[in-house]
């Protein structure tokens, strides 16, 4: 509750304290008020608190003298009560409950892995002596101890984006700190935003203010990070091909040894089947289908630990010496380079290890480190240890270690929960591969395609109906063709290991720029957690013509794709700001924009975050008449999880009053859940806008009325004064940096200094201008709502190089065309809407 309070009292302030940018027209930030004529409006009706909480920001703005002209309104809509999105405390119970969930979830894919670890690893060396078996399984060991477990588990968990894991919730993370997202519709006013959490680099670390001011400046950097931040999330979504294959195939396999007749084209009809089934249950969500697989998994883990305490205690117990590293040693000086290769199926072991980071959203850090610590991690050891036990007696039985480890009287039951267990096994790279294609629509790098979101409690377990089909065709071709689950183990640990690899990049990165770790500890990190993935790297490189081809080909894929769609959209939005319509055109037009202005609110849909999109001219062309109060929205995702409600909207007005145009940004991050329809979202526009027009009257009137007071009768401190003097410095972003403390000070002053507003700002005068602009908008929602939606093509110049016109003109025209449209996109009804096309040369 603490950090709630927290959030909840820096927003309280903020409102109270609102500060502005001086010196000329700039559309560089967002600060409170509207464009208004040369004469003040008269007096409004105030209260005491009132009084209070508008008297700071006057207190500044007078000490700042900032030009009211094209100003901004930073203030986000208030709605009582509306406080869902904000963190809560999580019961015991509740984190205990989540941490079986992941069973079901998150942990499938590393618990299924026993089934092909050592089977894999012995047909690359042969068994000879107990060195073999004891340096495959001291291998073994170290690699869930050193990756999994140290790694994930007590390091890049922490690195999460307010709950939220995946490579692009590090990238959203990184692009908080650093100006370093490709689309330039970043706003000082979003860093305002509680949940933004921003904590810019003291003055004092060097190394993080160079680190940000070169990432900032260098835009090849800024690709380079993009790429691979792309390249990762390619992976993933590999992963999420391959994992479901070589989970059931190795499953299903077992029955070749026990059922006469059984041969490998039964065994890939029936993982086909198995494959389409588990696909098909996707659509009731993460909740249902881990709360199903949970307790088959636990099951599973349980078997797992069960017969491998049974195989040490009958066969030989002495494997455990493999806990002595030296035994690496003596394996890779007896097999030399066969051990080297044998390194591709000891990976195979921490399977879904990215998933613990990236299924992250669905559910918590704590519960995600009690179920792998104190279920996951053990029954793994006892599992490869058992089955090290018994081949040390039966070293002939590597090629289907684990079925005939399993007591003879067991292996019914045992075959029905490892299938199971191999579906369950797929269940945790499909989740991962819903949250990263999720994440990367929101940050405007996949095509927009529909999200179901299948539970109303947790935000993060969603539903994308084109990638699940998607995975599934892929998953059946992978089975069909290759029909082997050793060359399917080649694909699979280079899609694996990659994926680690650019995490601890970009954990690295996180821990230079933002956590400012010290030198030494963040250089430990990637020298090593990253020389381990290099050489795993290497080893499962040379098996690219083995199988290995199949990955690169799918994250090339996605690459490509990810890439041209944020290439294309970059190109747009530049697009749209170079040709937005000049203010003076407006001017000249006159209030009746050159037609004839009926009652209504027509809302405008664009991506401009600045300034009147040159489709409005084209809306004015077109139409013979154009409603009474325009109101311009641009749906804005910034880099967080998640927008408090309370803090969605943000306003400005467009020209003068008498033109009864503004300007809206609705803000939501990458979590949010766009679920309301057109008329919830109507209405929270509308009370929005009603309380602009209320707190922009009420700021007229006390500047006007503060104006007529002798300003040596003010008490500014002397900080005041010296800030004043100093060009450049913007009071906003001083509780940004200075914290809580800061801000609780300025709060105080403002309602010490409150004692001094004159007697006329409490005049009990009600605004006419305020009255009659609220009543025109009350006529214009009672005349109902038209919807102005875009459609913006990009084409390239003549003169443009080939590459660039067939990125453009083919590869991206082709993806918008079957992407989400607009309308279904933007959550508009399909009644009351306008549409027009324009086409941007680039």
């Amino acid at each position: 509750m603490e950090e709630e309070d927290r959030i909840e009292e820096r927003s309280s302030v903020r409102l109270r304290g609102r500060t502005f940018s001086g010196g000329g027209v700039s559309e560089s930030r967002w600060v409170d008020g509207s464009e208004v004529d040369s004469e003040s409006p008269p007096l409004s009706l105030f209260d005491d608190n009132e009084a209070k909480e508008g008297y700071g920001s006057l207190r500044r703005r007078l000490v700042k003298k900032p030009k009211r002209v094209d100003s901004f309104d930073v203030e986000a809509m208030e709605i009582a009560g509306a406080h869902g999105h904000h963190p809560k405390d999580i019961s015991t119970w509740h984190t205990l409950a989540l941490a079986f969930q992941t069973l079901g979830v998150v942990y499938g894919d590393m618990g299924t892995s026993p089934l092909y670890v050592f089977s894999d690893v012995f047909s690359k060396v042969k068994i000879e002596s107990e060195v073999d078996i004891l340096g495959a399984l001291s291998l073994v060991m170290y690699t869930i101890a050193l990756l999994p477990l140290v790694k994930y588990v007590f390091v890049v968990l922490k690195a999460n984006d307010n709950g939220e894991g995946g490579t692009f919730a590090l990238y959203s993370l990184i692009c908080r700190y650093a100006k370093v997202n490709m689309l330039p519709n970043r706003q000082p006013a979003d860093e305002q935003i509680s949940s933004f959490r921003l904590k810019l680099p003291t003055p004092e670390l060097e190394r993080a203010l160079s680190i940000k001011e070169t990432l900032e400046r260098r835009s090849s950097l800024k690709t380079l990070l993009l790429l691979l931040v792309l390249m990762g999330t390619s992976m993933v979504i590999g992963d999420g091909i391959l994992t479901p294959a070589i989970s059931v195939m190795s499953a299903v396999s077992g029955l070749q040894g026990a059922v006469k007749g059984f041969d490998t084209s039964a065994v890939v009809v029936f993982s086909i089947v198995i494959l389409v089934a588990l696909f098909s249950i996707q659509q009731f969500g993460t909740s249902k289908v881990g709360f199903s697989f949970a307790p088959a998994l636990a099951l599973w883990f349980f078997s797992l630990g069960s017969i491998g305490i049974y195989n040490l205690v009958k066969y030989d117990i002495t494997v455990i010496k493999a806990v002595n590293p030296a035994y690496i040693y003596f394996f890779f000086k007896k097999n030399s380079k066969d051990a080297w290769s044998a390194l591709g199926g000891c990976i195979l072991c921490i399977t879904g290890a990215e998933a613990m980071f990236a299924d992250l959203g669905h559910f918590s850090v704590p519960a995600i480190q009690i179920a792998f610590t104190f279920v996951v991690f053990p029954c793994l050891l006892l599992a490869y240890m058992g089955q090290a036990a018994y081949l040390m007696k039966y070293p002939e039985s590597s090629d289907r270690i684990f079925y005939d480890s399993v007591p003879e009287s067991l292996f019914w039951p045992v075959f029905v929960i490892a299938t199971l267990a191999a579906m369950i096994a797929s269940q945790a790279m499909i989740s991962a591969t819903f949250s990263c294609v999720k994440q990367a629509m929101a940050l405007g790098c996949f095509p927009r395609m529909k999200i179901i979101h299948t539970s109303r409690k947790l935000m993060g377990q969603i539903y994308i109906p084109v990638i699940n089909w998607f995975l599934m065709i892929m998953c059946v071709v992978v089975v069909s063709i290759f029909r082997s689950t050793t060359d399917i183990a080649n694909a699979y640990g280079i899609a694996e290991v990659g994926v680690m690899l650019v995490t601890t990049t970009l954990v690295t990165l996180v821990m230079l720029l933002i956590w400012q770790t010290n030198l030494f500890m963040a250089l430990c990190f990637p020298l090593v957690f990253g020389s381990i993935e290099l050489i795993y790297f290497s080893a499962v490189l040379s098996k690219v013509l083995e199988g290995g081809w199949l990955p690169l080909v799918f994250a090339s894929f996605f690459l490509s794709v990810m890439y041209v769609w944020n290439y294309g959209s970059v190109l747009k939005y530049q697009s749209e700001i170079r040709e937005k319509i000049s203010m003076d055109f407006m001017l000249e037009l006159g209030s009746t924009l050159g037609t004839v202005r009926t009652p209504g609110i027509g809302l405008l849909y664009n991506e401009l975050v600045h300034g009147i999109p040159s489709i409005f001219g084209q809306f004015l062309l077109s139409l013979p008449a154009i409603h009474s109060t325009i109101v311009f929205v641009c749906i804005k995702y910034v880099p967080i999880p998640v927008v408090p409600q309370e803090e969605r909207f943000l306003f400005r007005r467009v020209c003068p009053k008498d033109y009864h145009m503004f300007q809206c940004i609705a803000r939501y991050g990458y979590k949010d859940i766009r679920k309301e329809d057109h008329h919830a979202f109507e209405q929270l526009l509308v009370q929005s806008l009603e309380n602009f027009l209320r707190k922009e009257a009420q700021e007229l009137a006390l500047e006007s009325g503060l104006h007529e007071m002798d300003l040596d009768s003010v008490s500014v401190s002397s900080r005041d004064y010296r800030t004043r003097d100093v060009p450049g410095i913007e009071e906003l972003e001083v509780p940004l940096m200075l914290g809580t403390r800061s801000e609780e000070a300025e709060a105080s002053n403002s309602e010490a200094a409150s004692a001094a507003l004159p007697s006329s700002i409490m005049s009990s005068e009600i605004d006419p201008s305020l009255e009659y602009e609220l009543s025109a908008l009350r006529e214009a929602i009672d005349s109902g709502f038209t919807y102005f939606l875009a459609h913006g093509d990009v084409r390239a110049k003549k003169n443009s190089f080939f590459l660039k016109k067939l990125v453009i003109n083919y590869l991206y025209a082709f993806l918008r065309r079957n992407c989400r449209a607009g309308a279904a996109n933007m959550s508009v009804p399909h009644m009351n809407i306008l549409q027009v096309g324009m086409t941007y040369m680039v």
